[in-house]
């Protein structure tokens, strides 16, 4: 559910789960209301207090983008270090170009849908491939050719970890817990008695919106790559136009 409201456009998800849910809670508070009566009401209003968490996903959304700015940081180190005439670094920086271009084209569409490209991971396949064959062909130290593979375990640590946070932070449980919270939570106040019924509709209304505006947000960042707030692949696109250049 989570990954289809993240696809919609934000208004759309706002009013799915702002709008229309704080009508329903003024709605139901009139229902309530009418056919309870206030003095059956007013036993209740000792209970005025209400907690309600959630679990904030930000940290989450921001690893996502950490782990883009360090694959392609990795991506311009490993650049740099393959320089040299040798064909076989000329391979090797193809190959890295080739594997951002696929991680832009491919990986990006794949993870807004849970899933990973199969080319992008060929080409990274191709990409230690070709460092392969430069330790072995190029009269390089060990000095060079270390930090070259170890460039590579790390654009390789970096997109796992984004296709990892692509497939949602929150479980489905937690969603059951967090709705179920909410709905009780905003429920919870029809059962005040107050004489001024339109008063307790509009603070109805306010504790609905502060309430679905948390869940509001939890879903439009639940995955990083998905939907009108994303992660979007700009370090690497930056990354492979200074290649270019």
């Amino acid at each position: 559910m989570s990954l289809f409201l993240s696809g919609l456009p934000l208004w759309i998800t706002a009013f799915l789960l702002v709008v229309l849910p704080t009508v329903a809670a003024g709605c139901g508070l009139v229902l309530i209301r009418r056919y309870v009566g206030l003095e059956r009401l007013t036993t209740n209003n000792e209970v005025a207090g209400f907690k309600f968490a959630i679990i904030v996903v930000w940290q989450r959304y921001t690893d996502a983008e950490v782990a883009v700015v360090h694959e392609a940081g990795a991506a311009a180190t490993l650049y740099r270090l393959a320089a040299g005439p040798e064909p076989e670094a000329h391979k090797l920086r193809s190959s890295l170009a080739t594997y951002l271009r696929l991680a832009i084209e491919r990986d990006w569409p794949q993870m807004a849908r849970e899933q990973e490209s199969a080319e992008t991971n060929q080409a990274l396949d191709a990409l230690y491939g070709a460092a392969l064959q430069l330790a072995q062909a190029a009269p390089r130290v060990p000095a060079v050719l270390v930090p070259i593979f170890t460039q590579i375990d790390l654009i390789t640590e970096a997109r796992r970890s984004r296709l990892h946070l692509a497939i949602g932070v929150m479980p489905a449980v937690l969603w059951a817990a967090l709705l179920l919270g909410g709905l009780l939570t905003v429920s919870f106040t029809f059962f005040f008695g107050t004489e001024n019924l339109t008063a307790q509709v509009m603070m109805t209304g306010i504790l609905a919106v502060i309430v679905f505006m948390g869940l509001f947000v939890i879903v439009s960042i639940d995955h990083p790559f998905t939907g009108p707030v994303h992660v979007d692949p700009e370090p690497l696109l930056r990354v492979l136009t200074d290649f270019r250049s």
